[in-house]
């Protein structure tokens, strides 16, 4: 009887670690509405925001921008670097675009007007992989690799309200059991 408490316990905690662990997000980019312009300084472009951010295997980026004008366009890292336009992987010209992050590695993103690339419009992601996340272990991004300084990796906080939930129900659960 006691194994059969302990089965069923240890299956909750997994189940919730589980849930806290991969529950997918809808972020903006740059932490607030219409933040897709050519940034005012260094410190203000968005890679600096995503260096102290991190993304997940299905998490979704949300960019909000006048589609008249301006674009957004997924391109490979050589593109990203000359801010080339002419044969992006991905164009989106709706000003309410999202994209789903569903590999881990990074995603390039340059703006599609004319100049604003070359003034800084644009943002590099690196999404960890599921393992990563679930082991703790938060990549930041290599500053040779993306040619940029060195940033202190920050975390946004790996727990979220509803799986710290999740979990606590399933230790009260068990406890309840016994």
């Amino acid at each position: 009887m006691a194994s059969h408490k302990v089965a069923l316990l240890s299956s909750i905690l997994i189940v919730s670690l589980f849930v806290t662990f991969t529950e997918a997000r809808d972020i903006m980019v740059g932490g607030k509405n219409y933040s897709w312009k050519i940034p005012s300084s260094e410190s203000d472009s968005l890679n600096k925001w995503a260096e102290a951010s991190r993304f997940r295997v299905g998490d979704t980026l949300v960019w909000t921008y006048d589609p008249k004008k301006d674009s957004v366009l997924q391109v490979i890292k050589k593109d990203y670097e000359t801010c080339n336009t002419s044969s992006p992987l991905v164009t989106y010209k709706d000003g309410n675009t999202k994209v789903k992050l569903d590999k881990s590695g990074p995603y390039y993103f340059i703006s599609g007007a004319d100049g604003h690339c070359e003034q800084g419009q644009k943002l590099i992601t690196v999404v960890m992989s599921m393992r990563s996340h679930f082991m703790g272990i938060s990549p930041a991004p290599s500053p040779v690799e993306f040619g940029g300084p060195a940033v202190a990796p920050t975390s946004t906080g790996g727990v979220n309200l509803r799986g710290s939930l999740g979990l606590i129900f399933g230790v009260l659960t068990g406890l309840i059991l016994f």
